[in-house]
């Protein structure tokens, strides 16, 4: 079977994979990278822009190839990344590096250096509604990019004045539970994580992540339909850029539904009082004042899919499918 992807205006197709079956663990990074330097048919992303809106995970289907730089540890990456089509599902089997330059204008050094770390992720071809929303949390991943680089929005940093490691202001960084209430937003340009341009950095164990726009893989020049599909969440439904064509034929941003809660916070108990200004994901409230709904997504052409944000939630906020037991984070 022929694989393609547009990327930048051009189709490039890829011969068969010579790697096949899913990586059931960590180590197998280089197995990853040693397959797609092996095909003839390797498609080179370093630094592309997609093009494609397709929101078929089937029309991605080939082997890519990326050649990076850790800026902070001043040293070569290799990403790559292999995506093919069985009849119910897509595989993306990564080695987790992306397809740009990591650790640039980062505040401080990242916790640990950023590591390949294979991973495969299955994704539903035809993805369904549950009916119910889907949480998101500490133990999964939340999206998987087509750069191989996954989507994880939730930090750990929470308000816990009571931990030797709280800062000035009682907050931590790392330690926190899915369930606090005042988990800290790593986007909010109040909290002091150490992320890069690309509005990502490293969990403990070296994986890259993102938290946000991720500056990659589409850009402010959109086509005719809007920003290119550039990943899929855990439910198997789409991850588009920003742009889109709304009912007018007007290509915009899409704007969220969350706005910042007015006044200010409780304080005492465990609360951190002071006004709602962004610096916790409980400082916004779903009030449906823009184009996405409560999980930052929506249907454009009959098709669902979540949308990046230039404001909270960013790029999901939940899950509106059933998420795959493939993007549980490994223990």
């Amino acid at each position: 079977m022929m694989r393609s992807l547009l990327v930048a205006g051009t189709v490039f197709v890829s011969s068969a994979l010579t790697f096949a079956g899913p990586v059931p663990a960590q180590e197998d990074a280089g197995v990853i990278l040693e397959a797609v330097k092996s095909d003839p048919g390797t498609v080179t992303i370093t630094g592309k822009i997609l093009t494609n809106t397709s929101p078929h995970c089937a029309d991605y289907a080939s082997a890519y190839s990326s050649e990076i730089t850790d800026v902070q540890q001043k040293r070569s990456l290799a990403g790559a990344v292999i995506v093919t089509a069985q009849n119910d599902t897509c595989t993306i089997q990564s080695n987790g590096i992306p397809n740009h330059d990591v650790g640039g204008d980062a505040r401080r050094d990242f916790a640990s250096e950023v590591a390949a770390i294979g991973h495969t992720f299955f994704i539903a071809r035809k993805p369904e509604f549950t009916g119910k929303i889907s949480e998101l949390g500490h133990t999964t991943f939340d999206a998987v990019l087509l750069n191989g680089a996954v989507v994880d929005i939730q930090s750990a940093g929470c308000y816990r004045p009571s931990s030797p490691q709280a800062d000035a202001g009682g907050n931590v960084l790392a330690g926190c539970r899915a369930d606090d209430p005042w988990l800290l937003d790593p986007m909010s340009p109040l909290a002091t994580f150490a992320e890069d341009n690309h509005h990502a950095h490293t969990q403990p164990d070296g994986r890259y992540h993102y938290h946000g726009n991720p500056n990659a893989l589409f850009d402010d020049n959109p086509g005719p339909d809007g920003s290119p599909l550039i990943g899929f969440a855990a439910d198997g439904f789409p991850v588009y850029g920003s742009y889109f064509k709304d009912e007018s034929g007007t290509v915009r941003k899409a704007v969220p539904g969350y706005t910042l809660k007015a006044g200010n916070r409780p304080s005492g108990n465990g609360n951190p009082g002071g006004a709602y200004n962004g610096l916790y994901r409980s400082d916004y409230e779903f009030t449906g004042a823009g184009d996405l709904d409560e999980c930052n997504g929506m249907t454009v052409n009959g098709q669902y899919a979540y949308y990046v944000t230039d404001a909270y939630p960013w790029i999901v906020a939940c899950l509106r499918g059933t998420p795959d037991a493939s993007f549980d984070k490994p223990r």
